[in-house]
């Protein structure tokens, strides 16, 4: 079993609920155990004008290959009616992979860990939350590269399990 962190993020119909039906899904995988889900958070959006985000991460163990998970991802985010217009445009669910095992991959259409990973708050914050001694695949702790931030605004919305 590999160790995962998956970030979600929503902004459109329903976004608490869209995170909440896609972790559900993720639940019921039988090639997937759950260990531990954030709390929500609200966040501006990054791109074109647009309406907040709700973004949460999870923990979770799988049997599924890093692009097998990479599918079943996409496949969900289909299944929820996300319809991919613009970049970084509105959606109504995302789910991308933060954290594969220490996996360090790259390949045009996928890149572990996620590039993005230790330039946002919204993605660091909620995995601090769950993960707050894990270290990344180069060797730096989540709380090295939180320490970075000034004070950025994230909200915290609820708490979905302890």
């Amino acid at each position: 079993m590999s160790s995962v962190f998956l970030a979600l993020g929503s902004n459109l119909d329903a976004p608490k609920q869209q995170i909440l039906s896609a972790i559900a899904a993720l639940e019921k995988d039988p090639r997937i155990t759950v260990h531990a889900v954030s709390s929500l958070y609200q966040t501006p959006a990054m791109g074109p004008p647009q309406d907040d985000y709700i973004n949460a991460v999870m923990h979770l163990s799988t049997a599924y290959s890093a692009r097998e998970l990479l599918a079943l991802c996409l496949g969900l985010e289909k299944q929820q009616g996300r319809i991919r217009i613009e970049p970084w445009g509105p959606r109504c669910i995302d789910i991308d992979i933060l954290l594969y095992d220490d996996m360090q991959y790259q390949e045009k259409d996928f890149i572990v860990p996620h590039p993005g990973l230790k330039e946002r708050l919204f993605v660091l914050v909620p995995l601090y939350e769950i993960a707050p001694q894990w270290i990344l695949p180069d060797g730096t702790a989540i709380a090295t590269v939180l320490q970075r931030f000034g004070d950025e605004e994230i909200t915290l919305i609820r708490r979905i399990l302890s």
